[in-house]
């Protein structure tokens, strides 16, 4: 009798490992997208063939796939936004999703994603919506593969192509973001990945994130924003393998770190940025083993900072390694290359012998008189810096790198 009731058991455990049958509803353009969600079940895929569908405030409620055969263009008419996504699960790919249009009481968005777990967004294209994707209070959902395109002139009447908040485990991956007020926007974000993102031509940041913690940052390209990344009021961040390319502007850096703390920056290339990295209030940050080639500023570190760690990095042609407001330096540099170190090396340990002291008398001058960058390029800029070399006097001597590398780091 045990022997039975174990094969029963066994079968029933099977049975239920099967899943379900699930119907596919095939959708015409003349068809109401909204109809056919209504009545189907769970577990369903609505296949939406190619044409254009007029349709707006879908809600799908369900455990639903939505795939599109031929990229379907679901157009808002600049109306409302398209898909409202309530339901953990649903799973969406290969629309073509345009025209929300902007309106300044709600966040319009080509597809939101409130309070649900486990949603898949792949393969899509987002043509001139506020916001391309929305997530907010949602967790272990994925937005990968993804183009956004739209045309904001300013901050104020445009969105962000993946914008996140409060949610947790998400992973963002593959997406091609341009056109946008911030590509990414992550606020109240935990526990989640950003990876193989292109994100160029943003009115301001490439990468914005607040209030958002242990989260990895890696393998992404931010070019051409106002500004690339800005990292604000945030702990245990991880920066690998990013690029940060032509941000360029009066106000343009490829990375802020304002108020953050134990968090590391590594294997990151900054190149051609106005300033390369701008700290504010950073604390116990380990910056390591990245390029600055080409930038303006390589780094701006002001005195709010303390206990961070420059180290193994390489730094060519930027017309400033290192700038700072104040005198007290309570950071450690150690390691790194710098082209422009004179000293040299008579033990021929790779290491040079004298500090090199990154600072320029005329990066002093600038921090406090800008106006000063007119005269940049002339003779008596380097006059002052090869007085202040000999007799330092306004240079922050405590901000010198004891063990200079006298080649540079294979990074």
């Amino acid at each position: 009798m045990q022997k039975i009731s174990g094969f029963i058991l066994t079968v029933l455990l099977l049975a239920n490992a099967i899943p379900s049958f699930a119907a596919t509803h095939r959708i015409s353009p003349a068809q109401k997208i909204q109809e056919v969600i209504n009545r189907a079940q769970p577990g369903d895929t609505l296949l939406l063939t190619a044409g254009v569908y007029p349709q707006h405030q879908i809600l799908v409620n369900k455990k639903l796939a939505l795939i599109g055969e031929g990229w379907p263009v679901l157009d808002g008419e600049d109306k409302q936004e398209l898909i409202y996504v309530d339901a953990d699960s649903v799973y969406i790919n290969g629309l073509h999703i345009q025209n929300t249009g902007y309106s300044g009481m709600t966040d319009r968005a080509g597809i939101k994603v409130q309070n649900s777990s486990g949603v898949v967004i792949t393969n899509c294209r987002f043509l001139k919506t506020t916001y391309g994707v929305y997530l907010q209070n949602s967790s272990g959902c994925s937005v990968v593969r993804n183009y956004f395109m739209s045309n904001a002139v300013s901050e104020l009447s445009s969105g962000n192509g993946i914008h996140a908040w409060k949610c947790s485990r998400l992973w963002i991956a593959g997406n091609v973001i341009s056109g946008h007020r911030d590509g990414i926007y992550f606020e109240f974000v935990t526990h989640s990945h950003v990876h193989k993102n292109r994100t160029f031509g943003n009115i301001r940041y490439g990468l914005h994130f607040m209030f958002s913690h242990n989260d990895v940052y890696s393998y992404n390209v931010f070019q051409n924003n106002g500004a690339g990344v800005a990292v604000m009021y945030t702990k245990h961040v991880t920066m690998l393998h990013n690029r940060f390319y032509r941000n360029w502007g009066e106000a343009a850096y490829g990375l802020l770190l304002k108020e953050i703390s134990d968090s590391k920056m590594e294997h990151n290339v900054f190149d051609r940025n106005t300033v390369a990295i701008l700290m504010e209030g950073a604390t116990r940050v380990h910056v390591a083993r990245n390029i600055f080639k080409d930038n303006g500023w390589a780094m701006r570190v002001q005195a709010s900072s303390e206990q961070c760690t420059i180290e193994q990095n390489n730094y060519f042609s930027n017309s400033f390694d290192v700038a700072t407001n104040g005198t007290m330096m309570l950071n450690k540099w150690q390691n790194n290359y710098w082209d422009k170190y004179e000293g040299y090396d008579l033990d021929r340990n790779g290491t040079g012998d004298v500090p090199y002291f990154p600072v320029s008398l005329y990066s002093v001058i600038t921090e406090k008189i800008p106006a000063a960058m007119i005269l940049y390029r002339s003779l008596l800029t380097n006059l002052l810096d090869q007085a202040e070399k000999m007799m330092p006097s306004i240079t922050p001597d405590q901000l010198k790198d004891d063990s200079p590398k006298m080649k540079p780091w294979p990074l």
